[in-house]
């Protein structure tokens, strides 16, 4: 079998290469200052001249460019942003030049085969970008369902401006059931319901409207309420057609967003982290001739857990990573020509 073919697990490469060893590949590593557990240097991706505008932390194994690139990550993303390739593409390179262990880095599998639990028909041809495995299983949570709640916040002013500074049309707002709350434990914030995956309301989260002061977090949730149980828009979601990709976002506006520009088949973490249970509602409503987007803010927490998150879902269907431009974009920032461009090419 032909290694470009196998799946392969990204956490692995990670850990077995260093952005010391890549550097040295390139040739950089000797022109880099050294100043304890950092390096620094001129961009090597976007040829700066400026000597501190490229930084590494030699423990975190990350590196950021402050300068034109605007922009960080690991040691695929950065081989990825030198090659001008794919996730997958650096991952292959990294394993070509550094020749890592075969039995480490490649799981079983190849990349046109369907997942684990597929039926004989044939498997649809891969998706660029991420064929992953994960290394280990993820440990249970507990089983006690968010209760659906027995009350609903009906007067919300659907009306409010910052629900219009976010880009919001009347129309999507009273379609989500968002509005300026006036009194109660969320007074002062839009509330935002959330429904579990058969459409019952089981929480409402409050975001502060605008920028919060500091030390006040930008999001409410209600005492005993576990996010992790929940996707948010799950329920309208799942009835859309199984012809279209699911795409896997951040937060709460990036899914109404996408849902108003068009895309209806999208859900939201309510972070950047999947947990067991996001997982298995992911993997009930999914088949191996599904697809996925993970699209999650370019920041460091975004690029940090999008590698991991899709390899976990590729265990059971086909997944696709999209990475902005730019740092700070986020799905909600798309506009509908873009976000059809980035659709087409996982279709």
């Amino acid at each position: 079998m032909s290694k470009k073919n196998r799946l392969v697990d990204f956490r692995a490469i990670r850990e077995s290469v260093t952005m010391e060893a890549v550097l040295k590949h390139y040739g950089l590593l000797d022109p880099m200052k050294r100043s304890g557990d950092s390096l620094s240097g001129c961009c090597p991706i976007h040829k700066g001249t400026n000597p501190t505008q490229f930084r590494v932390s030699v423990s975190k194994n990350l590196w950021n460019c402050f300068s034109e690139c605007k922009h960080g990550g690991n040691v695929l993303d950065f081989i990825a942003r030198m090659e001008d390739v794919s996730a997958y593409g650096a991952a292959q390179k990294a394993i070509e030049w550094f020749q890592l262990d075969p039995e480490r880095v490649y799981a079983e599998g190849t990349a046109g085969a369907a997942p684990e639990n597929a039926s004989n028909e044939p498997a649809p041809k891969a998706k660029p970008d991420v064929k992953a495995a994960p290394t280990m299983a993820a440990k249970p949570e507990g089983n006690a369902p968010n209760p659906p709640l027995n009350f609903r916040l009906d007067k919300l002013h659907g009306d409010h401006p910052y629900l219009l500074e976010r880009g919001l049309t009347p129309e999507t707002v009273a379609s989500f059931g968002v509005g300026f709350c006036m009194k109660g434990m969320l007074a002062g914030h839009i509330a935002i319901p959330i429904h579990n995956s058969d459409g019952q309301i089981v929480a409402y989260a409050g975001r502060h409207v605008g920028d919060p002061p500091e030390g006040t977090p930008k999001y409410k949730l209600p005492p005993g309420f576990r996010k992790s149980l929940e996707l948010f828009n799950l329920d309208r979601a799942k009835r859309e057609s199984p012809e279209l990709p699911w795409v896997i976002v951040e937060g709460f506006f990036d899914a109404m967003k996408l849902h108003q520009l068009g895309h209806r088949k999208v859900v939201a973490l309510m972070g950047s982290s999947l947990s067991t249970a996001q997982e298995e509602l992911l993997r009930r409503h999914t088949d191996w001739r599904s697809q996925v987007l993970v699209m999650l803010d370019e920041d460091n927490a975004g690029r940090a857990a999008r590698g991991d998150l899709a390899a976990r879902i590729a265990r059971f269907t086909y997944v696709g990573i999209h990475a902005f431009g730019q740092e700070g974009q986020q799905p909600e920032h798309l506009t509908a020509e873009q976000l059809q461009a980035v659709l087409g090419g996982v279709a």
